[in-house]
């Protein structure tokens, strides 16, 4: 899509209707000039006044239009209008990670590893470029076409060499250090790798509790088990349990996990689970 100094709707065909982010609304679309398709992320200015969200979302376009990484949703372009802001996003054709892994209900090895080694080596590229992501989950984590993961969703992301204390993400996922109030900086990031790595095999995040008080005691403990099914590797817990770590010092870096025995043998080196023979499969439809 060429670049250009200013964008309005008039330049897209717009789609269908195909997400929500936390204050707006995901359409696909076609840019008219060029043919390309994307994801056109559109919040109202009233929903960013009502919530004082401006300094928010501008954070979120300065640092994921300035990131260029295979794994990580492209910001194409943004603009704005009387009513609206507007994101020009790369579209992920499959969708949510999230609506595949409940579908599944757990993945195997050889799909948890590669999806993990992607996430490690996009997360690698963002903290070279001291960005702190902070809100990895499987609802922020898209498939595209040929089914490689995408980070997206670097609302709650910081750019920053120093120690953090904003308490934000979600709470299954927060890092011990988060949830004491104490200063964090880019080892939550690997935490929370080691939470997905962990609900991939087993289909729910390790310190889940009907009370989110319980969750949140459980994770400042690291109240860490492994359930007897389903069968997960002795590699697998391995790493799992280097990641999982209180001391946010001591978590395996993200170069580490790259080298890691388990992702060694089981991660594909595509970053695709999808099989060619269904890689056609879905369509980017308009309609």
């Amino acid at each position: 899509m060429a670049a250009r100094e200013e964008w309005s709707m008039s330049d897209f065909e717009i789609g269908k209707y195909i997400g929500e982010g936390k204050f707006g609304k995901v359409y696909l679309a076609r840019e008219k000039q060029s043919g390309y398709v994307v994801a056109l992320k559109v919040t109202y200015k009233a929903k960013l006044d009502k919530y004082r969200f401006h300094a928010h979302l501008r954070r979120e376009i300065e640092i994921q239009s300035g990131l260029d990484h295979p794994n990580v949703l492209r910001l194409f372009a943004w603009f704005h209008d009387e009513e609206r802001v507007v994101l020009v996003l790369e579209y992920a054709a499959r969708g949510e990670l999230y609506k595949v892994l409940r579908a599944a209900g757990h993945f195997t090895e050889r799909t948890a590893a590669t999806y993990v080694a992607s996430l490690a080596g996009a997360l690698a590229y963002c903290h070279k470029k001291q960005v702190i992501h902070r809100d990895i989950k499987p609802e922020n984590l898209l498939l595209d076409i040929e089914g490689r993961l995408k980070i997206a969703d670097f609302g709650w992301a910081a750019r920053s060499n120093a120690k953090r204390h904003t308490l934000c993400g979600t709470i299954d996922y927060l890092a011990p250090e988060m949830i004491e109030k104490k200063a964090h900086d880019h080892a939550v990031d690997n935490w929370t790798l080691g939470i997905l790595c962990y609900e991939f095999l087993y289909g729910s995040p390790p310190f889940e509790a009907d009370e989110q008080d319980d969750t949140l005691r459980r994770i400042v403990r690291v109240d860490l088990t492994f359930p007897s099914t389903p069968c997960v590797s002795s590699e697998a817990k391995d790493l799992i349990s280097k990641l999982l770590v209180k001391d946010s010092s001591k978590r395996l870096s993200l170069e580490d996990i790259m080298k890691h025995p388990w992702i060694k043998k089981n991660a594909e080196p595509s970053g695709s689970c999808i099989k060619q023979k269904d890689l056609g499969r879905v369509k980017p439809l308009l309609i």
